[in-house]
């Protein structure tokens, strides 16, 4: 039998915002009016979260080997982008039933039971029940091992006491999937993880703790679950006992390329009313958009809207593309994206002015939830610190690996090819540890060559190249210490997210520019110009030049969203 056509990740996404409908209009269930209700009210946007149920969009948080729509990662990034663009409470509370399946997804099948439960978990995702990821618990915050949560044995299965706070809908989910010591003296083989489906549990086994109010998302259920003897069937373990902590970490996997999806959003959402705002008003008798700071400042907003498309979309094809890179390449992308779009949207609201701290202002007052809304991203699948520390730990072998690692213009072709669909998700690629070096820097070398063959801006793509030179000289010198990791780690390894950031833009542009026709952002590598600009200052190889960001403005579309993704994919 053929394997059914898998759409490209852009025009799955196109179509399913087209079937939410307008965002301004009244009858639209998903509109402007009711999400600012919802956060006004502190209330879950439960109408518009059964209307993403009706449309769909469970079946994309389900790999189509169990009867969903994931095949391509890229495809659950962009629909989850669309509806982060309209509302990052309904985003994070829908999304949570991906993040809570994940552990599933990510373990090999080894007999006919861990598939039956697999199957299991598709039908109540695609039932519409919420499913939620309860790790954390109090006083241990990111300390999985801390962990004090248990699931003893017993001869009819497994009893589990403890309680798990601040989890994403903890009360509104109908399965936990949690993350509980199996093993008294803990470990790294010491912990479990295990689904409990609390339709099944007696009323006494479980209680769901009060929802904590937050200062952005606000409507979410942030809350908490205890159990008390709560008895589970030794089938609700997902993988071997003892396997937990490897679970999770193959899990976090998707799950911290997933929340790019929410910084996108957030970055259209906050950019559609700066290009908005500067369109309509007048001061001093011109029109903002003709005032050059202003439109050099905004291009420079897109120009990191563009490099954080760039890692996304390598990322996330990654994902079922080139899958054993996601050691690094996931913790570099969570640790980035939502940092840099913190930073945009920050941008934005310095170019709002008054209108950035306004509730009541008509369209501009939805800029101060976006603002609050986005902090949670950098913080929930591991900080910033903590996933840069994922990197650190894995300083030496990208250091070995750059030494010896090259690889070809042809290897990169699968990740940045965006007229290409990637393969379905493999849960076997998924490896805790790379095997040496970081696929699109071992492949910058070629496609700086490919840049300057193609009329690209090769002497800034020459300059990264330098730059990623110097990194890994200091990855190399780096001396891990037992216990205590030095602050100065963290600062090369944000230096080693802006490389890799910058060689996926490279990476983007050489393999899609053929494609994009006379699309004015594409042609003579305009945004790539801008990007490594941008990355290059940072990284201290470089001004900035703001001539660039100026040319960018004077690109921007008017009629169309600006997303180089788009423009690569089906032009």
């Amino acid at each position: 039998m053929a394997a059914p056509t898998m759409p490209l990740a852009g025009a799955a996404a196109r179509r399913f915002e087209e079937r939410l409908g307008d965002p301004e209009h009244a009858d639209t269930v998903f509109n402007h009016a009711r999400v600012a209700a919802a956060d006004e009210a502190e209330a879950f946007p439960d109408e518009i979260c059964a209307e993403l149920d009706r449309l769909g969009l469970p079946a994309h948080y389900v790999p189509a080997a169990y009867g969903g729509e994931l095949r391509g990662f890229d495809t659950l990034v962009q629909v989850l982008r669309t509806v982060a663009g309209r509302d990052l409470t309904t985003a994070v509370g829908h999304a949570k039933t991906f993040l809570g399946s994940a552990s599933v997804w990510a373990r090999v099948p080894r007999d006919e039971a861990d598939t039956a439960q697999a199957r299991r978990l598709a039908g109540t995702v695609l039932a519409g029940i919420p499913v939620c990821w309860a790790l954390t618990e109090p006083g241990h915050g990111s300390d999985l091992m801390g962990g004090e949560v248990t699931a003893v044995r017993r001869d009819d299965g497994y009893r589990v006491d403890g309680t798990k706070w601040l989890i994403n809908n903890a009360t509104r989910a109908g399965v936990v999937c949690l993350l509980a010591r199996t093993e008294a003296a803990g470990g790294p083989r010491g912990f479990t993880v295990v689904l409990a489906d609390k339709r099944e549990l007696p009323a006494e086994a479980y209680r769901c703790l009060p929802r904590e109010a937050t200062h952005g998302i606000r409507g979410a259920d942030i809350s908490g679950i205890s159990f008390v003897d709560a008895p589970l069937p030794a089938t609700a373990l997902v993988g071997p006992r003892g396997s937990g902590l490897e679970t999770v970490l193959r899990a976090l996997q998707l799950t911290r390329t997933a929340c790019t999806a929410l910084s996108l959003g957030a970055a259209d959402h906050a950019l559609s009313l700066i290009r908005q705002y500067l369109a309509e008003r007048e001061l001093y008798g011109r029109r903002l958009a003709d005032v050059p700071y202003l439109r050099r400042g905004v291009g420079r907003l897109h120009t990191m809207l563009f490099l954080a498309e760039a890692v996304t979309a390598l990322v996330s094809r990654a994902v079922t593309a080139e899958t054993q890179e996601l050691s690094v390449l996931a913790p570099v992308a969570k640790a980035f994206v939502p940092t840099l779009t913190d930073q945009l949207i920050q941008g934005c609201g310095e170019q709002l002015g008054a209108r950035a701290f306004l509730t009541g202002i008509p369209g501009y007052g939805r800029f101060q939830k976006i603002e609050r809304d986005h902090r949670i991203v950098g913080i929930f699948d591991g900080s910033t610190p903590v996933n840069r520390h994922a990197v650190i730990n894995q300083f030496p072998q990208l250091a070995r690996g750059w030494s010896g690692g090259a690889a070809g213009v042809e290897r990169l072709r699968p990740l940045a090819r965006l007229s290409e669909p990637v393969p379905g998700l493999d849960p076997a690629r998924i490896a805790l540890t790379g095997r040496g070096g970081c696929l699109p820097l071992l492949g910058l070398a070629a496609a700086v060559a490919g840049v300057h063959a193609a009329g690209g801006p090769g002497a800034a793509a020459q300059a990264l190249l330098t730059a990623t030179d110097g990194v890994h000289a200091d990855l190399a010198a780096y001396r891990p210490a037992p216990r205590d990791v030095d602050p100065a780690a963290y600062d090369l390894a944000q230096r080693f997210e802006l490389c890799v950031a910058g060689a996926s833009a490279v990476h983007l542009w050489l393999h899609n520019h053929d494609r994009a026709g006379d699309d004015p952002l594409w042609r003579d590598g305009l945004w790539l110009e801008a990007v490594l600009a941008w990355v290059l200052h940072r990284l201290g190889a470089g001004p900035e030049g703001t001539d660039v960001y100026e040319r960018v403005f004077a690109a921007l579309s008017p009629d169309r969203r600006p997303s180089i993704l788009e423009a690569g994919e089906t032009a």
